[in-house]
């Protein structure tokens, strides 16, 4: 199966989007697609990838992202395979609220197991979908950054243009 593969530039450095018939397998800060491929699921993985100057509507969501607005990436729709809670965690990242990044612990709550910190963890961190499925906008409890894959710089980057979106909203 073949993928699409472009590489848009944002102010966070090079943004890289694996998708497949307008859906997106895997996203994140980098120009090289060996950084992404790891996150995908063995079954999802392509076999070949065309280079591509645009994705429709996928590519329209990052763009609105940086200009300041936030919602479109949350309808991008995105093709990640995991156990059931994972499953179930990536969804509930999209609905937390941009500009308002939740704790690992509201996390797992919101994720239906106030116990499976861990869990909740674990899916932030095997989060192939950077940017739309929002890993970022999790923090530790005490309000630091905690960890990202693609690096604290731009996690604080990506929330502070969402706090600004929310403030200019």
């Amino acid at each position: 199966m073949k993928a699409q593969l472009l590489t848009m530039t944002t102010p966070d450095g090079p943004f890289t989007i694996i998708a497949r018939d307008g859906v997106v397998l895997a996203s994140g800060w980098t120009a090289d697609r060996h950084d992404l491929t790891g996150q995908i699921h063995p079954e999802l993985l392509p076999e070949a990838y065309e280079p591509v100057e645009h994705l429709g509507p996928i590519s329209a969501a990052v763009d609105a992202f940086y200009a300041g607005d936030p919602a479109p990436a949350m309808s991008v729709p995105v093709l990640q395979k995991s156990g059931p809670f994972r499953a179930h965690a990536w969804d509930v990242l999209r609905t937390v609220s941009p500009g308002a990044p939740v704790t690992y612990t509201e996390y797992a709550e919101l994720s239906g197991n106030a116990k499976a910190v861990r869990a909740a963890a674990s899916a932030c961190a095997f989060n192939a979908a950077a940017l739309f499925v929002p890993c970022h906008r999790v923090v530790r409890t005490d309000g630091t950054m905690g960890g990202f894959r693609w690096g604290l710089r731009i996690k604080e980057s990506l929330l502070a243009r969402e706090k600004q979106a929310l403030a200019a909203g």
